[in-house]
C-alpha cells in the first residue's frame, strides 16, 4: 500500500509519499481501508517536532474514516464491512490503518466517510470546549478565534446551540461571511482592528466570559485583556507558535482570570465517553443541526501541499486527504 511518512522533523517537504507494507490487525485491532483522512494542526506540530511523537520514521495523521476490512482476535466493537471513523490514533495518512477497535465509532447511514473524517477531531473538540471545559450559558458572550477554520465554524455553531452570543475573529471578508453564516453575531477583522479593544467595545466594556484560542502565540496576551472579570481563557492549540511562560499573578491582576490548556484525548478517555460525544456530534451532522464544510480535498500523495495550505491560512473548514 501507499502511505505518507516523515523520516525527520521538517517543513511540508518532509512528508514523503511512498510504498510501505500493509498493516496487519493485532488482538483488539481492526484493519481500516481509509477513504478519507483529516488534516489537523496537530499533524503539523508532530511533523515539525513541536510535539513529541512516536519517533521517526512515522506516518502522520490522527483522524480518518473508512470501512473495516478485517478484525483481530477479541474484537467485538465492529465487524467486517462496518463504516467507521476514529481520531487520536496515529497513522491516518495511509491507504490502510490498523486501529484499536475500542477507538472506532460506527457512522450513521446518512453520514458519509468524508463527513466522518471531518467530524471526529474537530467536531468533538468543538463539543468538549463548549459543553465540558467551559459549558456555555445563554447569558455568556464568547470569543472564537479563527472563526472560519475547521474547529472555528463548528465552535460557532455549537456555541449558538447553547444560546451564547458569539464574537469571531477572521482574516478576510470571505471568512467573515462564513463565520456569520455559522452563527457568529459579530466578526472582528483582526488585521484591521485590535480584537481585544473590539471585544471590549462590543460588550460595553465588560469583556467576554470565555475565549477559545487555538492560535496561541500571537493572540494569547491580548486575549487576557479581552476577558471579563473572572473570565476563562481556553487555550487549546498553538497555530502561530507556543505561548510564553506566564506569571500566575498576571491572572489575578487582570481580573482573577482562569486559564486552562485542555486536549481532546482527556475528554474521550473512556470508550463510553468517546461513543457518547461522537454520537452526539454525528447525529447533529446527520440531521443538519451542524453543518460541515468539507470542500477542500487533496489526494493523499499531495499531503505536503495540504500542510502548506493549512499553515498559510489559505483554508476554511476541514481539509481532507483522499487515498
Amino acid at each position: 500500500m501507499h502511505a505518507v511518512r516523515v523520516h525527520a522533523p521538517g517543513g511540508p517537504e518532509a512528508l514523503v509519499f511512498e510504498e510501505v507494507p500493509d498493516p496487519t490487525p493485532g488482538p483488539g485491532e481492526a484493519l481500516i481501508k481509509v477513504e478519507a483522512a483529516g488534516v489537523n494542526f496537530i499533524d503539523v506540530y508532530l511533523r515539525t517536532g513541536h510535539y513529541k511523537g512516536p519517533g521517526f520514521p512515522t506516518v502522520p495523521g490522527q483522524e480518518a474514516a473508512g470501512v473495516v476490512e478485517a478484525v483481530g482476535d477479541g474484537v467485538t466493537e465492529v465487524a467486517v464491512g462496518d463504516r467507521v471513523a476514529y481520531t487520536n490514533v496515529p497513522g491516518a495518512y495511509a491507504e490502510k490503518a490498523a486501529v484499536p477497535a475500542a477507538r472506532l465509532v460506527k457512522l450513521p447511514e446518512n453520514v458519509t466517510t468524508r463527513q466522518g473524517a471531518a467530524a471526529m477531531l474537530q467536531g468533538m473538540t468543538a463539543h468538549y470546549l463548549s459543553n465540558s471545559v467551559y459549558p456555555l450559558k445563554p447569558t455568556d458572550t464568547c470569543l472564537v478565534h479563527a472563526a472560519a477554520g475547521g474547529v472555528g465554524l463548528l465552535r460557532c455553531q455549537m456555541a449558538r446551540l447553547r444560546g451564547a452570543r458569539v464574537l469571531g475573529t477572521v482574516g478576510s471578508e470571505e471568512k467573515a461571511a462564513l463565520a456569520l453564516a455559522a452563527g457568529a453575531q459579530e466578526v472582528i477583522r483582526y488585521q484591521e482592528k485590535d480584537f481585544a479593544d473590539e471585544a471590549r467595545r462590543l460588550t460595553d466594556g465588560k469583556g467576554v466570559a470565555v475565549i477559545y484560542d487555538g492560535i496561541g502565540k500571537t493572540t494569547f496576551e491580548r486575549g487576557l485583556d479581552a476577558l471579563a472579570q473572572r473570565g476563562t481563557m481556553v487555550l487549546f492549540g498553538g497555530a502561530s507558535g507556543p505561548v510564553a511562560a506566564i506569571d500566575p499573578l498576571v491572572l489575578m491582576q487582570k481580573g482573577s482570570l482562569v486559564l486552562t490548556r485542555p486536549t481532546l484525548l482527556h475528554f474521550v478517555a473512556t470508550r463510553e465517553e468517546l461513543v457518547e460525544r461522537a454520537t452526539q456530534v454525528l447525529r447533529w451532522v446527520a440531521d443538519g443541526t451542524v453543518t460541515l464544510r468539507t470542500e477542500i480535498e487533496y489526494p493523499l500523495a499531495e499531503a505536503a501541499e495540504a500542510h502548506r495550505a493549512l499553515e498559510g491560512r489559505r483554508t476554511t473548514g476541514k481539509v481532507l486527504l483522499i487515498p
